[in-house]
């Protein structure tokens, strides 16, 4: 497949990251000092679509299953957890190089024999860097009381596996959930929310059989690609590729990506993983605690292998939004929009009365009313009635609902579709029942 053309990817990725700036979907941290490299604020309509992404998830994830259960484990946890995962060790450090002209640091497999900023050759030696952030629990910072940002969820779901054996009765094939913050001190973050030193993951810890995880493993592989696909991403702008067995980490018997085709290329959106039983056991070695499974038919005692799909929430967010922009023309006037599948829609519908008469505004707030309950709403009565309808299309709301002067006479409403156009008349005691419908 030809990649895209440089100047209208440049392009996208501009426009996209102008919006998210100008309607408040991402702000920049920090902004008023300067900013703070590679951290970004999601504003009020990013944290609406990050909470939908999320929820999205959740829902295939643990709501539509009888196998899978939620968990939420702490941020700090005790460093030998990290000890036992293999986290403070050089499987998790990056090879960093500086440049002794312009001082910039880089990843050692980023750069060839040059300094990308500069072109200098005069670089240090590589030397190890671990990615996890350190910190200290308690009044004194000493050794003793050091503690880590944990770098990926994944952990807590394992040191908390008999827990949730024993309380929730599940037996293998079943699997623990977990959206929530991780950290890792990146050194070469970049291309907006893609690469952040924080950031938010939604990962499943699915524990089988051992003979069973090649199973399970394609079925993951693919039940993970027909997510995006199913929430609007285009499938030509998705695929799925298998690690070679020189890429795989160490505790993997088989990993594939799910890949994004972002403005700069191929880039990864999610990672499925076979763990073995890696995890379990390195941590019942190290706690001296047995993590495994007694299957009373059988009378069989085992380690169960884990099957990981772990995914980005912010990597998704920033997919979904590449994909929905697009622009048309509307009355010999272009727009822009947002063709977001309505589960992801910051707002599913806008409530705008005509005008800010008297006579309009009672009626607009009383249809807010109806609709608040049910959906996220917007209200908006300032501008023109068309410039409001461009600002809905471009920030992906599926629907609007006019007040207008008839109102007054027939206590029906507007109802336009973003995509289609279409208007439909609707009275007003039905106006929630229509949009759940549509939605």
């Amino acid at each position: 497949m030809a990649e895209p053309a440089g100047d209208l990817t440049d392009k996208l990725m501009e426009d996209v990251v102008n919006l998210c700036k100008r309607r408040g979907f991402v702000f920049p941290s920090s902004e008023i000092y300067g900013g703070f490299r590679s951290t970004y604020d999601y504003g009020p309509l990013g944290v609406l679509m990050l909470r939908n992404v999320k929820d999205a998830w959740w829902r295939s994830m643990v709501q539509m299953r009888d196998d899978v259960v939620g968990l939420d484990a702490a941020i700090l946890s005790s460093p030998k957890v990290w000890a036992a995962s293999g986290h403070l060790g050089a499987g998790f450090a990056d090879e960093l190089v500086d440049c002794r002209s312009c001082k910039e640091r880089w990843r050692a497999d980023h750069i060839g024999d040059a300094c990308p900023n500069c072109g200098s050759t005069d670089l240090t030696a590589a030397r190890a860097f671990n990615l996890m952030f350190k910190t200290y629990v308690g009044p004194v910072e000493e050794a003793t009381n050091v503690a880590y940002l944990r770098p990926e969820t994944a952990q807590g779901m394992f040191v908390n596996f008999n827990n949730v054996v024993q309380t929730s009765r599940k037996k293998p094939p079943f699997g623990i959930a977990q959206t929530g913050k991780s950290f890792r001190n990146e050194i070469t973050p970049g291309n907006f929310v893609f690469r952040t030193r924080e950031f938010e993951q939604m990962e499943l810890e699915f524990f089988v059989p051992p003979d069973e995880a090649p199973k399970w493993f394609e079925y993951w592989c693919h039940e993970r690609l027909n997510w995006y696909i199913d929430l609007g991403i285009p499938a030509d702008q998705l695929r799925l590729r298998h690690h070679d067995s020189d890429e795989l980490s160490h505790y993997s018997a088989g990993t594939a990506d799910i890949e994004f085709r972002y403005p700069w290329g191929w880039g990864e959106l999610e990672g499925i993983a076979n763990r073995t039983d890696f995890d379990l056991k390195a941590h019942s070695a190290a706690s001296g605690e047995k993590l495994e499974y007694y299957d009373q038919a059988s009378n069989e005692r085992y380690v169960p292998y884990v099957i990981e799909p772990a995914a980005g929430a912010t990597r998704a967010m920033m997919a979904f939004l590449l994909a929905a922009y697009t622009s048309d023309v509307v009355n010999e006037e272009a727009r822009s929009l947002l063709r977001l599948d309505s589960r992801l829609s910051p707002y599913k519908v806008a409530v705008l009365p005509l005008s800010k008469k008297d006579t309009l505004t009672p009626i607009a707030r009383r249809v807010l009313a109806l609709l608040q309950p049910h959906v996220m709403c917007d209200y908006d009565e300032t501008q023109a009635i068309g410039r409001r309808y461009r600002r809905q299309d471009e920030i992906g709301t599926p629907l609007c609902v006019t007040v207008d002067f008839d109102t007054l006479e027939d206590d029906a409403v507007t109802i336009r579709d973003r995509d289609t156009l279409d208007q439909v008349r609707v009275p007003i005691d039905s106006v929630a029942a229509e949009v759940r419908s549509r939605l």
